[in-house]
């Protein structure tokens, strides 16, 4: 059996195409999103809190 030939610029230029492909960015709108409305529930869970203690 012979050696199969690999052609060492087919591989760089796989890389390249897959280095320079551009990823859809559908994901990250929603996850941008969705750490600042967690962060303003816990706020506002935080102060209804206080106010329920302060009053209490």
């Amino acid at each position: 059996m012979s050696e199969p030939q690999i052609d060492p610029a087919g591989n760089t230029q796989q890389f390249k195409a897959f280095a320079q492909r551009q990823e859809p960015e559908a994901a990250a709108p929603q996850r941008s999103f969705l750490v600042p409305a967690l962060v303003v529930a816990a706020a506002v869970i935080v102060v209804a809190v206080v106010v329920f203690l302060l009053l209490r």
